[in-house]
């Protein structure tokens, strides 16, 4: 993630399979070595951006011919912590690996959670993607500067819900939003919910004024008429929807989410290359480029040690962020 603000930080997660046999890197259409029994974990509910891009992730991999009978499983709970405490327990297990992200990133500081994604063997960031400012079709605001001007004026009243804990990229995308706006980011009344797939019926049903989420997670609620698009928060228009970027509405401020993969500790050099491998397969593929098209994802591959070193970085300006924001 990128914030390009004076609180610069990196923008939550990704997917989870469960499944039979997963073919080893390079073994395209079914030779080669293979991964028994790989299972790949979303640590939220159905429906949020880690379930969405794993889904499409395991698509991608069974039509490109590098998988066979991937199962989608979640594991939620704590903004994505209950799901790593259950990977840094499984030491040593080279056929699991896990979804995740800045949200991740975010609730291991809010929870103060033993289990940290230090803790972890890094595999990859697959993608980078803006969150969007929605609300319902029938809501008041109809631009963001509506919404802007009567949130300064009663921020506590106006609750904005997002699918990731404290912390992760749904909480801090609004946060610097009220920041730039002048709104103190302590008055925020902001609702955290498990995930996308909670908050939209939150969104629809008109209990938080406005929602803050992936831009892929809600495209077909956009396309349908169901929620109205206000603003996209990175520094660029996303092609195909009509939304100004925050600096456009006027606040001095841009943001973006990445989402990646991790593994359990303790794997052996061969394991962590098999997963790394296959990865890099799925990333090279011509389905994987298309559904990065299609969701309006930016590719943002980063594997192995640099994905580590990605990851410490994260973690330190998470922290940074939160005390600056006084969160």
């Amino acid at each position: 993630m990128r914030l390009r603000t004076p609180l610069a930080l990196l923008g939550a997660a990704l997917l989870v399979l469960v499944g039979p046999p997963l073919l080893a890197p390079g073994s395209g259409s079914g030779t080669g070595t293979q991964i028994p029994g790989l299972r790949f974990m979303v640590p939220n509910t159905p429906g949020g951006g880690y379930d969405i891009t794993a889904r499409t992730a395991a698509r991608n991999a069974e039509d490109a011919g590098l998988t066979h009978d991937v199962e989608v499983f979640n594991l939620p709970g704590a903004g994505g912590t209950v799901g790593l405490t259950r990977l840094v327990g499984e030491h040593g297990n080279g056929r699991l690996a896990m979804s995740m992200g800045l949200g991740v990133v975010g609730a291991v500081h809010t929870n103060k959670t033993p289990a940290t994604l230090a803790d972890t063997t890094p595999i990859a960031r697959l993608t980078e993607e803006q969150d969007i400012v929605v609300v319902a079709k029938d809501s008041p605001y109809r631009t963001v500067q509506d919404l802007l001007a009567a949130w300064k004026k009663d921020p506590a009243g106006l609750p904005v819900g997002g699918g990731s804990s404290p912390g992760g990229p749904d909480h801090l995308a609004p946060m610097l939003m009220a920041q730039a706006a002048g709104i103190a980011p302590r008055s925020v009344n902001y609702v955290p919910f498990d995930g996308g797939g909670e908050l939209l019926a939150s969104i629809l049903g008109n209990k938080v004024a406005f929602g803050v989420s992936g831009v892929g997670e809600y495209l077909d609620q956009i396309e349908a008429g169901e929620l109205r698009l206000l603003a996209v928060t990175g520094p660029k228009r996303v092609p195909g929807l009509d939304a100004p970027t925050l600096r456009e509405a006027g606040l001095d401020t841009d943001f973006t989410n990445w989402r990646g993969i991790v593994a359990p500790p303790g794997l052996t050099r061969a394991e962590r290359d098999k997963l790394i491998g296959l990865v890099e397969e799925l990333h090279a593929s011509k389905e994987w480029r298309a559904s990065l098209k299609k969701n309006g994802w930016s590719d943002a591959f980063l594997s192995g040690d640099a994905f580590g070193d990605f990851l410490d970085e994260q973690d330190e300006r998470v922290d940074s962020v939160l005390k600056e924001l006084g969160l």
